[in-house]
């Protein structure tokens, strides 16, 4: 049963109890498998056009009330600061978003750690400061499909005035649903409360909806801050893009050069992501990888780090297990419940092989973007950059940096504790290289109608 599939089996309307015929069916809807699609980067022009455009979009816009609709494709829209800035937006109305989605990515490159070759000046141009105001984002079941879409969307294009296209870039993956490393990613997903969605075993509890959704109840009780007026805010979220170039090749030198054969090279790399390339966990799958376990969304992610707590099944600095701590125990106390994000990242470029080799990495365009939804996003992603991603100290691993999307600016380390001595593996190195990103709002229908009518124009409320 294909991932959809599954969640309409999973749905239960009777459950609901969010606006989901407000929100963007991407900030619920997970993609297929396979899966195909295509991120659009446009820069407005000229206000009124750039308005007109959001005014027609809205209608080809899904919302999270079909969500386990059999769709062929769909489409998710999302707003830059500076976007909102050329679209005309009243200063009360900007002025009310928050102060890092204000100042946008690359002026936070300090709070995101993104120093060196992860420099804003480095990155690609659409994601220069003040290039992308629109991200379109399209998910399709096939080519064809993908095809079909963008004929349509090439077609509302052609009748815009007032903005310029700045950049694509396709993406997609086989029905394994693998990262460019040839692990099975986005397995562990937020169940939203109140979204009608029954859990998965090991989905743990259901989280606040006002973690992801702008307006609702949060963790704490209360709704978090949200942009003005309401219309503009409620149902709507923030959304954290960030495009990597993946360093296959360097990866997989790496584990030659650590092990003696092919049983080991997996076995690093097991350990260093915390699952399999399968998708099996390693709480799971201690000794060798599952392919069946790793298929199966009903025991994938059945298990927690009670029994585990020293890290000699799953290291502490596993890239999954730094990002989701689950019940282990923290050198530095958080509240992961309100680190949780929903993720809609995306791969790009050949299928993995163990035959790439490092000379690779210039000649071939391999990569992910990481994209995640969360009404914390800014915060959450300048805390992960800080404190789990960029530094070991909250699972006693002082400044050892996460394996596989750490920045590496000198050789780095990777531990695994083994009895009797755990062991630590030198020269990793940034095998995920940042090409550019940007802080987005994803705003709900009516805030889309909103917008594309320049309703603050007329005094006139939605």
């Amino acid at each position: 049963m294909g991932i959809l599939q599954e969640l309409s089996a999973r749905f239960r309307p009777d459950k609901v109890k969010l606006q989901l015929d407000d929100i963007q069916a991407l900030i619920l809807r997970s993609r297929p498998e396979p899966y195909v699609g295509i991120h659009s980067m446009i820069h407005v022009d000229e206000a009124a056009g750039g308005r007109d455009l959001l005014r027609r979009l809205a209608d080809h816009i899904p919302a999270a009330s079909g969500w386990t609709d059999e769709l062929d494709s769909w489409t998710g829209v999302a707003i830059s600061y500076d976007g909102l800035k050329a679209l005309g937006l009243p200063e009360t109305s900007l002025e009310s978003f928050p102060l890092a989605f204000q100042q946008g990515m690359a002026a936070r490159a300090e709070q995101l750690r993104d120093f060196g070759e992860n420099a804003p000046e480095t990155w690609e141009d659409p994601y220069r400061p003040g290039t992308c105001h629109i991200a379109l984002t399209i998910y399709a079941r096939d080519d064809d499909a993908l095809d079909d879409v963008l004929a349509k969307a090439e077609a509302e294009l052609e009748k815009s005035t007032g903005i310029t296209l700045i950049g694509t870039h396709r993406f997609g993956a086989d029905e394994d649903a693998k990262n460019p490393f040839g692990f099975r990613d986005s397995i562990s997903q937020p169940l939203v409360d109140g979204s009608g969605v029954d859990p998965l075993p090991g989905q743990e509890r259901a989280i606040a909806p006002g973690e992801f959704i702008l307006g609702e109840n949060s963790e704490t009780g209360s709704p978090l801050a949200m942009p003005q007026p309401a219309p503009l805010g409620r149902n709507g979220s923030y959304i954290v893009l960030r495009k990597y170039q993946s360093r296959v090749g360097a990866f997989n030198d790496f584990l030659r050069e650590q092990s003696a054969d092919e049983g080991e090279q997996d076995y690093i790399a097991a350990k260093m992501f915390g699952r399999w390339q399968s998708g099996a966990p390693l709480p799971l799958a201690p000794d060798r990888d599952d392919p069946e376990l790793g298929a199966d969304s009903r025991r994938n992610n059945d298990f927690s780090y009670e029994d585990d707590h020293r890290g000699l099944v799953c290291p502490h600095a596993a890239h999954m297990r730094r990002l989701n701590p689950r019940d282990s125990q923290l050198t530095i106390l958080s509240d992961v419940n309100i680190h949780r994000i929903i993720r809609r990242s995306s791969t790009y470029g050949p299928k993995w092989s163990r035959d790439v080799t490092s000379e690779s990495d210039a000649q071939e365009d391999r990569g992910l973007f990481f994209i995640f939804i969360s009404a914390r996003a800014f915060d959450t992603i300048e805390f992960l950059q800080q404190e789990w991603i960029n530094r070991g100290n909250f699972v006693d691993l002082g400044e050892e940096r996460d394996p596989i999307v750490g920045l590496h600016q000198t050789s780095g380390t990777f531990t695994i504790p083994e009895t009797p001595v755990r062991r630590k593996i030198d020269g990793v190195t940034t095998f995920n290289r940042l090409r550019g990103g940007e802080y987005m709002f994803m705003p709900s229908l009516t805030a889309l109608r909103w917008i594309g009518d320049g309703a603050w124009d007329e005094g006139a409320s939605p």
